[in-house]
């Protein structure tokens, strides 16, 4: 998934660097979709604000990177006058939990992938001046026999202090990057991150802040379910998914949902919407747009009605896996994912038949920018309005 330079204010993304340097964009473009010679998600995004390649600039920047048990990422941001501007970003499919659920280890392979992809983030770091960072890593860590040890290996090799957090932890996370979006004139949203390793479901309220900055998260309750897009196609299959094999997802999933739905207790399902941060919602709004090239500025914060949703899962399932493969919003390494994911969202909307599913581009990283920025009390010392203003996609 490509994270362009970009703005963040809450409401929808905004691709600067769309306006700013088309030709330069263009160009870059152009040599991805040439180097992996299929659709247009590269798997290392692209930045026109800078990176290893550029020289150093002193303005502070505060980093946040998420390894998890499919994706590394990694965002690089200054503080703007109520949200942040992302300066450099890399995200690369490293499949660190591929086959664990077999052994319970992290493979030697999937470590290699995990150690080249944060070499490229320590370079990105090192060449910004930062003021604060945060590096996590998630589920395929926390679970893994030499989870540690691995953690122990990144540092040696790479530089980089990796923290394992709890899955707490990463629900609250997730709720302070997606919480803009909640739609403030209902009760709340039910925020689902589906995960390679473990989906995170949180009821989530938002409250304006008086800092100037992006409003915080309430959380009124959150499970966290070890069962991600990787753990269930590797447990059903993902290359030829069956209905049978895709209602077979979605039994073995919704039981983790039982004692949070009981926790909610009572609720109106139309005084709630959806809230899903994830790369299956992602691309389920690619396909519903029928984009020629996945565009985070279109998808990020993007309404989707219960009936579009699910004609876009049925469609999927209908797809022969090179078609999805050759899809340009899902790609050869999440088209044997791509089912497991909607597999848990069918899960989620099941339990929580809402009429409306939010989509967002956001998540873990950007609740790490803006705990941190809010902990340097960034946003009280800026009196400018957002670079971007807030908005909803309808």
């Amino acid at each position: 998934m490509v994270d362009e330079t970009q703005s963040w204010a809450g409401g929808r993304a905004t691709d600067r660097s769309a306006r700013e340097d088309r030709p330069h964009l263009r160009a870059r473009h152009r040599h991805w979709r040439g180097r992996r010679n299929g659709p247009s998600r590269p798997e290392e995004s692209v930045s026109t604000g800078g990176g290893a390649s550029h020289p150093r600039n002193n303005d502070p920047c505060y980093a946040a990177l998420d390894l998890g048990t499919n994706n590394c990422r990694l965002l690089i941001a200054r503080p703007t006058g109520s949200g942040f501007r992302v300066v450099d970003a890399f995200s690369r499919i490293v499949r660190l939990g591929e086959g664990f659920i077999c052994s319970g280890r992290l493979s030697e392979a999937a470590m290699d992938r995990a150690v080249d992809a944060l070499k490229v983030c320590a370079a990105k770091i090192d060449a910004r001046n930062i003021a604060d960072r945060r590096l996590i890593a998630t589920e395929a860590c926390r679970s893994a026999a030499n989870g540690a040890e691995f953690i122990r290996r990144v540092e040696r090799e790479t530089g980089l202090a990796l923290e394992i957090v709890d899955r707490e932890t990463e629900a609250r996370l997730a709720a302070s990057g997606c919480t803009p979006l909640v739609d403030p004139h209902l009760d709340g949203a039910v925020l689902f991150d589906i995960g390679g390793g473990s989906t995170e479901v949180v009821w989530l309220d938002r409250v304006e802040t008086r800092d100037g900055g992006p409003p915080a998260a309430v959380i009124r309750a959150w499970v966290s379910v070890p069962l991600g897009v990787v753990t269930v196609a590797e447990r059903h299959g993902g290359v030829k998914v069956t209905r049978d094999d895709f209602e077979a997802m979605v039994n073995e999933f919704s039981p983790h949902l039982a004692g949070f739905v009981k926790a909610v207790g009572p609720h109106n399902c139309g005084r709630l919407h959806l809230l899903g941060t994830s790369g299956t919602v992602t691309t389920i709004a690619g396909v519903h747009l029928d984009l020629p090239r996945y565009d985070r500025s279109q998808v990020d914060g993007t309404w989707l009605g219960a009936e579009q949703v699910r004609v876009v899962v049925d469609r999927l399932l209908a797809m022969p896996f090179a078609e999805r493969a050759a899809n340009p919003c899902i790609g050869h390494e999440r088209a044997d994912l791509v089912l497991a994911g909607c597999a848990i969202l069918e899960a989620v909307r099941r339990a929580f038949p809402c009429d409306r599913l939010r989509v967002a581009d956001r998540g873990l990283r950007e609740g790490i920018l803006v705990e941190l920025m809010r902990a340097d009390g960034v946003w009280r010392h800026r009196a400018a309005p957002a670079e971007v203003p807030t908005g909803a996609a309808t």
